[in-house]
């Protein structure tokens, strides 16, 4: 039995689904869909990465629309070839963090092989905490490419959440997460006991992980509708990454065009019909968020320390 959704006065059998924006900052394009998208009701939450540069206009979306379910996209990766972005805790090389260039490394596994765990920390709780004064009500943490779930980062994403006291993704069902996110070196063993101290603590837990499908633009719509179709019973969380037109095109002239798409198709109202005739309930981070909370309230003082 799925506890979480027991919580939530659902059937375990039910098909509940966080359509989540990733990477929302990280240009003009991503904020532009992910307001438009929020409001179409389609996307019901995402999260912003705060080292980006469009992460000042997500704040300012996010205080003029406080209805935005919005989480932290801890991000240690920039992974585009000219458009770059680095640390905003610490300009220094012997963090780890920083490659030659000045930037956060371009891949997962090289922020890996670079990895100190007093500067991700640092880092980590810089991002959340300049969210936090920016005015944002986040509702989550989840991870850039998988960084947070890197060995040795896990601990520290996991004692984050239950400081904060906001939920994490960390799915129950790791293996799509791991794939396609490039995650080195994951130990399912580590991954499985902090599953069960996190659900301990009353934290709701996902229990699958779909991405978009990045598939040429022909095959597009049909790839998201067998993606939906696709969905199986429990908490599902599907990791989009719509971009409105105008600046993803060059960031990325290769691979920007999945993105566009998406942003379409999520507006489009016969894909919109298509998902509604699916029974599927769609849920955000701030009613898991607020359950999370609830459960803390209730622990003893000696399990909640984490």
């Amino acid at each position: 039995m799925d506890p979480v959704l027991t919580q939530l006065g659902l059937a375990p059998s039910d098909r509940v689904v966080i359509f989540h924006a990733d990477d929302v900052g990280m240009c003009h394009g991503t904020n532009v869909a992910f307001l438009e998208l929020s409001q179409r009701g389609l996307i019901s939450c995402g999260s912003v990465m705060v080292p980006c540069p469009w992460f000042l206009e997500t704040a300012a979306l996010a205080r003029d629309h406080p209805e935005l379910d919005l989480g932290v996209h801890l991000t240690l990766t920039s992974e585009w070839k000219y458009y770059r972005w680095g640390p905003i805790s610490t300009r220094d090389r012997a963090s780890g963090l920083i490659d030659a260039e000045g930037y956060f490394y371009h891949r997962t596994h090289q922020a890996a092989e670079h990895l100190n765990l007093k500067a991700v920390e640092a880092e980590f709780r810089a991002q959340i905490e300049t969210a936090l004064a920016a005015g944002i009500d986040v509702t989550h943490l989840d991870t850039h490419m998988g960084v947070a779930l890197i060995p040795g980062a896990m601990e520290i994403y996991a004692r984050l959440g239950i400081e904060y006291r906001l939920p994490v993704l960390d799915p129950r069902q790791i293996d799509i997460f791991k794939t396609a996110l490039g995650i080195p070196n994951l130990d399912l063993s580590i991954h499985q006991a902090l599953i069960a101290r996190l659900e301990n603590l009353g934290m709701p837990i996902v229990d699958h992980f779909f991405i978009s499908p990045a598939v040429p633009s022909a095959e597009c719509n049909a790839a998201y509708r067998a993606m939906v179709a696709d969905i199986p019973a429990g908490l599902t969380f599907i990791s989009l990454h719509p971009n409105a037109p105008g600046d993803i095109e060059a960031i990325n002239p290769a691979r920007g065009f999945f993105r566009v798409d998406e942003y379409n198709l999520l507006q489009d109202s016969s894909f919109r019909d298509y998902v509604a005739s699916q029974n599927i309930q769609l849920i955000g981070y701030r009613r898991l968020r607020d359950l999370f909370r609830a459960n803390l309230d209730t622990q003893p003082s000696e399990r909640k320390g984490g």
